[in-house]
């Protein structure tokens, strides 16, 4: 994987098109079969619609790039085979949760998910109800899987008008800067406690990062690349 390239952008012109997926149609055989294994190893895993992208450019403060709307049975197995079409990315949203007093709030994965303790800020795989007319909407996607993950509301943080994106090839993170007018350990009190009323959350945990040394392993390099950028030296 390449060393991550980060650009900060004020505009996301990310277009919608219909067009089929070569490695999808030709693997097709092997993903089910990939799929189904998974399936047994994990009951949870559904295998719903999600959009990927391709052609990334950065141009001046705006990002562009086009999408296309595939299985996440085929999402899986390319990302599992390690990435075998060069051209795709799995470009997504994430909403840097930063607290009051510098802290920023990540989630740790449940065991349930397809990404089981990892630690990352709320985010997820566009899907299809992230398409807007002929677009990617990323900016709702943020505030949908902020509420989702962690019950929290658009109305209780403030969105940075810039996005910090971090490209790797495989992926691609678009983070807004989420700032809460809230304390660290406040903020986190308050997700654990919408945590343990959810019957199924997706997070098993809160990891706050305020120091290179908070930093963990089962962090992503685009989510420490980030961070590092944020933090003093």
């Amino acid at each position: 994987m390449q060393s991550p390239l980060i650009c900060r952008v004020t505009a996301l012109d990310l277009v919608l098109q219909r067009r089929p997926w070569p490695f999808a149609d030709q693997r097709r055989a092997e993903i089910d079969a990939h799929f189904a294994e998974q399936q047994r190893l994990n009951p949870n895993l559904w295998n719903g619609r999600v959009l990927l992208g391709r052609d990334p450019l950065f141009s001046g403060e705006r990002l562009s790039a086009s999408y296309f709307e595939t299985d996440f049975a085929s999402f899986l197995a390319w990302r599992d085979w390690g990435f075998p079409d060069r051209e795709v990315f799995n470009g997504f949203g994430m909403g840097a949760l930063l607290a009051s007093d510098g802290a920023f709030v990540c989630g740790v994965m449940g065991q349930q998910t397809a990404n089981a303790g990892r630690i990352y800020f709320p985010s997820g795989t566009p899907d299809l109800d992230d398409i807007r007319g002929d677009t990617v909407d990323i900016a709702g996607s943020v505030m949908r899987e902020l509420e989702e993950e962690t019950g929290l509301l658009p109305s209780d943080c403030r969105g940075d008008a810039d996005w910090h994106c971090i490209y790797t090839g495989p992926a691609l993170a678009m983070m807004q800067i989420l700032r809460v007018d809230m304390p660290g350990d406040a903020l986190r009190a308050r997700i654990e406690s919408n945590l343990a009323q959810q019957q199924n959350p997706e997070l098993a945990g809160i990891h706050l990062v305020r120091s290179r040394a908070d930093l963990n392993a089962q962090m992503p390099r685009f989510v420490t690349a980030f961070i590092e950028t944020q933090l003093p030296a």
